[in-house]
């Protein structure tokens, strides 16, 4: 089973949820998931950790000189192994299913402003569903190619997560927030649209997004149509992506959703 990354919230806090079913036995899976040894072969930073309630876990990833550290939660073989990093949590659940097992994976998104910690789910459901892919696949001993498309599968999710959206704020202000991954905002600068309202803000735990802000004007669910093709637009430039004009059927059917649903922030 490889089903879609799911995007809910617990209390205010956005959560992801991924599940995968897998032929093996939950003593495998935990293996996979807890021993650096198996670590190395589909997570992608080295992990130390020790294993036990209070621990610390630490990550390095390639190329960078220093690591960053989280503490485990839980350690409970072969069920549950929860461990809390950037203020974030991540919890690996293990249950028997059959012949194998079913793992339930929630990244719970715990630092910030929620709405913005939200923004991120699109990039980080598509990069924890290559992680889990390639999970699978070390488990079955075969080989495992990251996937190239980035740009299409987070695409898809922050559409599928409606982290697309624009919204009306008190005052009659449209606006547009959009995460751009880590891009440096020197890199993502020149292709900003070049008139007013179009701001880029970095976080060193959140990384980049675009934020595009302007007075709404008299055909409001237009201009969120016009704004919203440009926001993709600029997205997918920033993975080296050309995307054509949206056809005026697409145009429309933005309209179209925009006249409909709630846009007020």
């Amino acid at each position: 089973m490889s089903g879609r990354a799911k995007l809910q919230t617990d209390g205010e806090r956005p959560v992801l949820r991924l599940e995968r079913r897998l032929k093996h036995a939950p003593e495998r899976v935990w293996r996979a998931i807890t021993d650096p040894a198996e670590l190395e072969h589909w997570f992608p930073a080295r992990v130390d950790v020790e294993l036990r309630a209070g621990g610390t876990i630490r990550f390095t990833f390639p190329g960078e000189d220093s690591s960053t550290t989280g503490q485990v939660v839980t350690a409970d073989p072969p069920r549950e192994f929860t461990f809390v990093w950037n203020d974030d949590t991540l919890r690996w659940l293990i249950s028997p299913d059959g012949d194998g097992s079913r793992l339930e994976f929630t990244h719970t998104f715990g630092r910030g402003d929620p709405a913005i910690a939200k923004l991120a789910g699109g990039r980080t459901a598509a990069g924890w569903d290559g992680c889990l892919d390639a999970l699978a696949a070390h488990l079955a001993g075969q080989d495992f190619a990251q996937p190239r498309d980035w740009h299409a599968r987070m695409a898809s999710y922050v559409e599928e997560f409606g982290l697309d959206d624009g919204e009306v704020l008190d005052g009659g202000t449209i606006r547009f927030r959009r995460d751009l991954g880590w891009k440096p905002v020197a890199e993502v600068r020149p292709l900003l649209p070049d008139e007013p309202g179009w701001h880029l803000v970095h976080d060193p735990l959140e990384g980049t997004r675009v934020e595009f802000t302007e007075a709404a004007g008299e055909d409001v669910p237009a201009q969120l149509a016009r704004r919203h093709e440009q926001l993709d637009r600029l997205f997918a430039a920033t993975h080296g992506v050309d995307l054509p004009a949206w056809a005026p059927e697409r145009v429309e059917a933005a309209r179209k959703y925009y006249s409909a649903g709630p846009t007020e922030g």
